[in-house]
């Protein structure tokens, strides 16, 4: 919550970035190169953080309009968003879900995403990697 509030304080991730708050991460990477992000909310969420649409349906809608174009989609530790997403995706649209519950994949693969690749390990750990690997 601290960091929630934080974020509030200061009044977007965005701007967060842009002052030197956040220096590093998904978020500071997807603003400093202008990507498109959806933060879609749930009914649990502390917060929520500015920026983040609490109506599902505006959430959906923004993550319909968001995925044309997309070529890889990578869906990690939420298994509430990993299928909401999955179920918008074309069949065409290469997945790879990351998640350290092997009840995610599987979840998604059953609910249509066949073209999901599950990958079961830890997010943080995931994303360590693959940061490495990218010369990050």
């Amino acid at each position: 919550l601290r960091t929630i509030n934080r974020i509030r304080a200061i009044g977007s991730i965005e701007q967060a970035v842009r002052s030197g708050v956040i220096t590093q991460g998904i978020m500071a990477a997807c603003v400093r190169r202008q990507v498109q992000v959806v933060m879609a909310g749930t009914i649990r969420d502390d917060g929520p953080l500015p920026g983040v649409i609490t109506d599902s349906v505006r959430a959906q809608a923004a993550m319909r309009a968001a995925l044309p174009g997309v070529k890889l989609a990578l869906l990690v530790a939420s298994t509430l968003h990993a299928v909401a997403t999955g179920n918008l995706l074309p069949a065409t649209v290469p997945t790879v879900c990351v998640d350290v519950n092997p009840a995610v994949p599987t979840k998604l693969a059953d609910r249509g995403s066949f073209q999901a690749v599950g990958l079961v390990m830890d997010a943080a750990s995931f994303l360590r990697d693959l940061a490495r690997e990218l010369g990050a």
